[in-house]
């Protein structure tokens, strides 16, 4: 039980108190957080670096910003709002909120996390809407208020959706009737977090409508150094499923017709898969801005700066799942394995791929994009799709996160994404169990073939042809096959450490590309002896 002769109005300067917290209590409670990310890591110990009083209704909360130390590699700091619960506050809090039993000077109760008090919640909304800023000893919280929050609404009922993530997520508005999204960041980044700049950015100057539309952000400035965003609110979207979810009962009508060798897709399957596409270009064009004012938007070429940074990135991942697969490669079934072969053996082919990626001429143009684009991040509203999530690549950093690509970057994650669907529907459903594999290989190339093409025309038609991000077909293909080969190549790691009968989804990914660059180069320059062609007899067996 933690201790203070201080009053819980009092406590902000406590240092002794606060040292205890992070000695006694967060190690063990911290570790029970689905928000915390380094549960696998050796700590050394937690400390609150910061403590920021936040006004409520009836007494302050904290944000603590709390450092995580480990043996090895970087320290991590979080975001924690505190307040004290007394023992005859009637709110219902969650076993996973309640941090411990607390007594302040005359008071007993138990300090939880604070998003789970309806002061808290009321009180970070209207400091939204009233655009409120708040000094602190170390800089000042400032809270500001974007188009899509009506100043009128106020005081809205709110809860916390009862999903365990890497962010907390707090909903406003009466029952049935939610109108508004509240996302706290937990991790902390030295930096403007990108989602809060890609949802400002499309809302305010590129006036794309397909995203919940930005309706304010919380962000600390310490005394030292950048802003750092603490929380984002968008407009609610009333959706029924992901488009995960939605591909999967699309996918289940052809599913039950392939054990009577039957091949249907129903015509509104198309008209889903072209409407995404549209709707993907158009993002696209609304984060295509060449007149913008703000530098973290504007397009850029494709600069030897960036192509090294690409470059290295992807040979570095090619030699550790090169690595991984060889490790691993009698853990594979025997599909797998010969397509883990052919892999091997394109690796020269791939590095002269990679290599011809440093030189090529290309006039197209890079602009930031989604970053992590894919089924799971557009929900499906009933006639139409809303794009969510644009925090960007979850391992990478967020000065990396906010590298200018070419929007083919996003369209080879929705690929890959339709790619898996109907992979792991396949050859994972109880339906299909008597079938070959060659066959439901050739089955579900069929259906990934006709979709990939239905989604890629109906994207490219959004921008006419040329166009300064396209500059011919040939950049495109080009551009694309990197992309893919980059995704594919880093799904592949998850797949043998974590499901390795899934291996052969992104290889058989990777062997797709691979053919497209055969004929690449064939077509460019005709076949060099010094790089062997791609060996698929050893597919056959």
């Amino acid at each position: 039980m933690l201790q203070t002769q201080l009053s819980w109005s009092a406590l902000a300067a406590d240092v002794p108190f606060w040292s205890a917290l992070a000695r006694d209590v967060l190690p063990a409670y911290v570790n029970t957080c689905r928000w915390f990310a380094g549960k696998a890591r050796t700590q050394t110990g937690f400390a609150v670096t910061s403590v920021h009083t936040f006004p409520t209704a009836h007494q302050p909360a904290y944000l603590l910003v709390v450092e995580a130390t480990y043996a090895e590699g970087e320290s991590e700091r979080y975001l924690l709002p505190v307040t004290l619960l007394t023992t005859n506050d009637p709110t219902q809090v969650p076993d996973k909120g309640k941090i411990s039993p607390l007594v302040c000077a005359d008071q007993e109760g138990t300090l939880i996390d604070a998003i789970y008090h309806a002061d808290f919640r009321t009180a970070l909304f209207e400091a939204i809407r009233q655009n409120t800023e708040l000094l602190q000893p170390d800089g000042r919280l400032t809270a500001v208020r974007g188009r899509g929050l009506s100043p009128d609404d106020t005081h809205p009922a709110s809860r916390v959706l009862p999903v365990d993530s890497s962010n907390s997520a707090m909903v406003f508005g009466a029952p049935m009737q939610e109108t508004y999204f509240l996302k706290l960041y937990r991790k902390l980044f030295a930096e403007t977090n990108p989602e809060v700049e890609m949802v400002a950015f499309l809302t305010e100057e590129g006036g794309f409508e397909h995203i919940p539309a930005f309706c304010g952000t919380l962000v600390w400035h310490p005394s030292a150094g950048a802003p750092i965003t603490l929380g984002m609110m968008q407009r609610m979207v009333q959706n029924d499923k992901d488009s995960w979810m939605q591909t999967g009962d699309y996918l289940n009508d052809f599913l039950y017709a392939v054990p009577n060798r039957l091949f249907t897709i129903k015509e509104d399957v198309f008209d889903k898969v072209e409407l995404l596409g549209k709707r993907t270009g158009q993002m696209h064009c609304a984060l295509y801005q060449p007149r913008t004012t703000n530098p973290a938007f504007s397009p850029e070429p494709f600069t030897d700066e960036y192509r090294q940074f690409l470059i290295g990135r992807f040979a570095d991942l090619l030699d550790r799942r090169y690595a991984l697969l060889i490790d691993n490669y009698t853990r594979l079934d025997l599909p797998a394995q010969r397509l883990a072969w052919v892999f091997m053996e394109a690796k020269e082919m791939i590095d002269a791929f990679v290599e011809e990626f440093r030189t090529r001429p290309l006039d197209s143009l890079r602009i930031r994009i989604h970053g992590d684009y894919h089924l799971g991040q557009v929900l499906a509203t009933p006639d139409d799709f809303v794009m969510i999530d644009f925090e960007g690549e979850p391992e990478s950093t967020i000065t990396d996160r906010k590298i200018k690509h070419s929007p083919l970057k996003d369209v080879a994650g929705m690929i890959r994404s339709y790619h898996y669907a109907v992979s792991a529907k396949l050859f994972n459903a109880a339906e299909t169990q008597g079938i070959s594999p060659e066959h439901l290989q050739r089955v579900s190339d069929r259906w990934f073939y006709l979709i990939r093409d239905t989604y890629l025309d109906a994207y490219l038609s959004e921008f006419g042809s040329p166009h300064p991000l396209f500059k011919n077909n040939n950049e495109i293909n080009f551009l694309l096959l990197v992309y893919l080969l980059e995704k594919a190549v880093y799904e592949l790691g998850y797949e043998i450490s974590y499901r390795p009968d899934w291996v052969k989804i992104p290889l058989k990914g990777i062997i797709d590309v691979v053919r497209e660059i055969e004929k690449i180069r064939i077509s460019d320059q005709g076949h060099r002896e010094e790089v062997p062609m791609l060996q698929t007899k050893l597919l056959n067996g």
